[in-house]
Order: C-alpha cells, then structure tokens, then sequence
C-alpha cells in the first residue's frame, strides 16, 4: 500500500516536471515573439499633449531621479501632476525641489483633501485627474525610473483608435539585502515571464501594469472614471481589464521602465509577496490556481526524494533546473536588460522554493497589509480590517 502511494505521488512529481517545462519553453518562446514584435518601428509619432498623474504617499528609494527621469523628457508638451493626501507627507519635499530645479516645467502638487475609498492611491487619481488639462492620461507608480524617449515610445499608439492603453514591463533594481535581491529576481525571473505568457495565450493583455498605464481620459470616463476602482486592490489589473471590456486592446510598450526596491529583510519580502499574491489570487483565480502546476524545482525535489535519488530523477533535476535558469536569463537579461539577474541566478532555487510556499499561504486567509494599514481582500476589494488590526495575517 505504502509502495503503491509512493508510486502515485512520484507520477504526479513527474507531471509536475512535464507542466512546469512546457511553461518554461512557452515562456521562452513569448519573450522570442515580444522581442520580435518590439524591433518593429512604430508606424505612428504623433505626440500629443499627456498629463502625467502621479499619487504619492511616502518616500521610495531613489525617488527624487525618478521624478526628475519624468522632467527630462524629449516630448513638446506635458504636465506632471502628483497628489497627496496630507501636506505633510515626505514626499511633498521631493516634488518642491523638482519644481525649483525645473522652473519651466508644469509641474504641480494637489493636496487631495477626501477619502473616497480603502484605495488611497486611487481616491487621490480620481482628484488630481479632475485638474488635468490634457486629454491623454498616463498613470504610474511613483518609484519608476524611465528613459527620456519614454513618453514618445508608450503615447504613440494611442493614436491607433482600436488600442485603448499601453502598459509597461519593468525591472527592479535591488537594494542589497537578501530580500530585496529576490525580490528583484522574482520579476526579473518569474513575474514579467508570466505577463509574455498571458499576452501570447489570451492573444493580447487584458489587463495593466502600474509600472505604466497610458489611456485617453475618454476611456477613463467610459468606465466610470477612477471612482468605479477606487476599493481594489489590484487596481492598475482593474483598469486595464475594463478598458479591455470596452473592445480595446491593451498594448505592451517595448520600452521597460525600472523600480528600485526597498532593503527588504526576508520577512518584509514574504509579506509583501504575500500581499501581492492575494491581489493575484482575487483578481485572476483560475491562472492563479494554475501556478502550482509551473513550480518546476518543487517537483524535481519531490521526484528526487521520493525515487531515493535515481538516476532518472537526477536527471529531470538537471532538465528542468537548466530550462528555468534558461528563462531567467532570457526573460531577465534579454528582454528586461537586468544585469543583476546574472549575480543572483543562483538564488533561483531559494527564490522558487519561497515562491511555492507563499502560493500556499496565499490560499489560507484574505488580509493584506499595505502603506501601513490592514485590509480584508474580499473579490478583489480592500475592506478596512480595523477589528482585527493586530492579528496575524
């Protein structure tokens, strides 16, 4: 009977195996047909005027050069927009040193007085949005750094009435903490591969990156404006997804923009994977539930410990360790331009490992933690958890 178990569960290891390096190989042949289709020239170089909406609350790493990224852009005109919900946040200081050194530039600070929902961020959108001059809007978060030929590459097919947002793929510049390190290896690595994947599969995205959301106010209104986001979590997924209802398409730019990481320490890394894979779940339940069947070292360890370390598990050890340090390097290096992901390659095992167990946890509860505050995930929406702020999550 034990025999006959053991047996089952190695054949379920070793379809584990097989899923998990079909995922790899689709993953390297999504990255193959998004670099292809990236080295064709934009047709289109229209450059309208474009309102940039930044909400902010707290201070980032290395957020001053990535505001001022945004203030050296080759674009004929722009105006930059950032918003807070307190005059007093550090970040307020960081936007008037901008506005000294780029005297010229429309560069301006809404203090939004109103909470219209759990979602800060988005209650501060649907304010500032209201004193955007411009017809063309791009949203993203406050920590992305871009290049100066940023806002001609991501607005130009918007000109295209059938494309109704441009997002953005990033990379993420650790800081030198071992959370942080996979924390970058985990979107250098996994995270972006997935996006090329669902791009390839569901022919096209159907939803956005906060890295980037570029969209015509037109749109935005078509949907309900901010306001009809403005209790998600996921909310950059969410607006993507209704403009995508609406019978547009959601382009994946080919520029990539960067983020630097907080020092995570290992704890604060798990929690906020943690966070996000709650986010995921909610919002995307099925590919979410899915992922299980792409944890390729997982499944290769199993195989291993449960055939005692033959030969044959020994190999598919080696096959499907090759093809995910494969992806790394092509997804990461290749596609992204991550030189950090050929330092910390090595991490990957650790990093997957981690990965399955904050899946697992994932499933076990619906709080999350975010800015310092705790939320119960219900559907994709944030629910004050104000009863049950010291519990575990």
């Amino acid at each position: 009977m034990i025999q006959t178990t053991i047996k089952i569960f190695e054949i379920v290891a070793i379809c584990g195996c097989i899923s998990s390096s079909l995922y790899y190989m689709v993953c390297l042949f999504s990255a193959a047909s998004f670099l292809s289709q990236a080295r064709v020239d934009e047709t289109v170089h229209a450059t309208p005027p474009v309102s940039i909406l930044k909400p902010l609350k707290g201070a980032d790493p290395e957020m001053y050069e990535s505001f001022r990224s945004h203030c050296v852009q080759e674009y004929p005109e722009y105006e930059i927009i950032f918003g807070v919900s307190d005059a007093a946040d550090p970040a307020v200081d960081f936007v008037r040193k901008l506005q000294q050194e780029f005297p010229d530039r429309a560069i301006r600070l809404v203090v939004c007085l109103e909470k219209l929902g759990t979602n800060v961020k988005v209650s501060n959108l649907e304010q500032i949005v209201k004193v955007a001059r411009y017809q063309y809007l791009l949203v993203n978060d406050s920590d992305i750094r871009v290049e100066p030929d940023y806002l001609q590459r991501v607005i130009a097919p918007l000109s295209d009435g059938r494309v109704g947002m441009v997002t953005c793929l990033y990379r993420g510049a650790a800081a030198p903490t071992l959370g942080s390190r996979l924390e970058a290896l985990g979107i250098g690595t996994d995270f972006c591969g997935g996006v090329l994947v669902a791009r390839m599969l569901e022919r096209g995205l159907h939803f956005g990156l906060g890295s980037t959301l570029a969209f015509r106010r037109s749109d935005l209104e078509r949907i309900g404006g901010f306001r009809s986001i403005v209790d998600f979590l996921a909310d950059d997924y969410e607006l993507g997804r209704r403009i995508a209802n609406l019978g547009l398409q959601v382009k994946l730019s080919d520029q990539i923009v960067e983020t630097h990481l907080p020092a995570y320490d290992l704890r604060g890394f798990l929690s906020h994977q943690l966070r996000w894979a709650r986010g995921v779940r909610d919002a995307r339940g099925a590919g979410y539930a899915g992922l299980v069947l792409t944890f390729g070292v997982m499944w290769a360890l199993i195989a291993l410990g449960l055939a005692h370390a033959a030969a044959w598990s020994c190999a598919i050890l080696v096959v499907v360790v090759a093809l995910r340090a494969t992806v790394a390097l092509v997804v990461g290096t290749v596609v992204l331009r991550d030189r950090q992901v050929f330092r910390d390659v090595w991490l990957l095992p650790l990093r997957d490992l981690l990965a399955v167990g904050v899946w697992a946890a994932s499933f076990a509860g619906h709080t999350v933690t975010w800015r310092g505050d705790r939320f119960v995930l219900k559907n994709g929406r944030l629910i004050r958890d104000d009863c049950h702020f010291h519990s575990r999550v």
